[in-house]
């Protein structure tokens, strides 16, 4: 992906906004309702953007929602894609790139995980103050936990903290373990990747990381843990699962990020 490219898809988005978006937010499996919070709603299907391709994972609808939340702009993505799609990790970060251009400033980014600590609950929300690469895509050597500044900010953390408790909302802090998928990790990776310091695996959100902190944007993670990660109960896992705990924790995850929003807009 060129370029030029994310500068033709930011330029088809920006003719269609009242104004540039200040925040983003990448609304993960089962998370897609949230942008209904938005007032003033402009929907953009991704389909009308240039060199986006087609969705194919089943709870991500595939459109960028703007909107404010009191006077703040927002740019809500209904759907990312993936690395296991067989999309090229300029295709999976493209959302970001275009973030970028647009002026965006923060990034929450958000997913579906699995609980790999068997302390917490399923529909836990996490805050992701750390990051593990167990793709092995670039390195076969033991994943490097990566926490901090660029990648984690501390300030958004601090205000998503504040937000949680100021809406009586119980919110888990911890590491984000990325790996390749379509199928879930098994027992033994999990049992590995709690060894390194994880607390929660999915299949996305590391890239778009990466690639935010180049394009210097804060960042904020939050997962919700859809799911015990294999291994941790004997019941077998299915992506029915991680999009109905969505369902049952989304007026939570609404209020959190809501809290969060207007915290950034004051």
């Amino acid at each position: 992906m060129s370029r030029s490219q994310v500068e033709e898809a930011a330029h088809a988005v920006r003719e269609r906004l009242p104004e540039n978006p200040r925040v983003a937010i990448v609304l993960g499996s089962g998370l897609s309702d949230f942008s209904d919070n938005l007032s003033q709603p402009v929907t953009i299907p991704y389909s009308e953007i240039p060199h986006y391709p087609e969705l194919t994972v089943p709870g991500h609808v595939g459109k960028l929602v703007f909107g404010w939340v009191d006077s703040l702009p927002v740019l809500v993505a209904r759907g990312r894609f993936h690395y296991y799609e067989e999309h090229p990790l300029e295709i999976v970060t493209l959302p970001v790139r275009l973030f970028a251009h647009l002026g965006v400033e923060i990034l929450i980014i958000t997913n579906a995980a699995g609980c790999a600590n068997p302390r917490w609950n399923e529909g836990d929300l996490m805050l992701i103050t750390g990051h593990l690469d167990y793709t092995f895509i670039d390195s076969p050597a033991d994943p490097t936990l990566v926490s901090g500044e660029p990648f984690h900010s501390q300030e958004l953390l601090a205000l998503a903290r504040e937000a949680a408790g100021e809406a009586d909302i119980p919110v888990r802090q911890g590491i984000y373990a990325w790996c390749l998928g379509p199928t879930f990790e098994t027992p033994a990776e999990i049992k590995e990747i709690s060894a390194l310091g994880g607390h929660a695996a999915g299949m996305s959100t590391v890239p778009e990381i990466r690639a935010a902190a180049e394009e210097g944007l804060q960042i904020l993670g939050i997962s919700c843990l859809t799911n015990y990660a294999a291994g941790i109960r004997d019941t077998p896992l299915n992506h029915e699962e991680v999009l109905a705990t969505g369902q049952r924790v989304k007026a939570a995850f609404a209020r959190l990020v809501l809290g969060i929003l207007k915290k950034i807009s004051s």
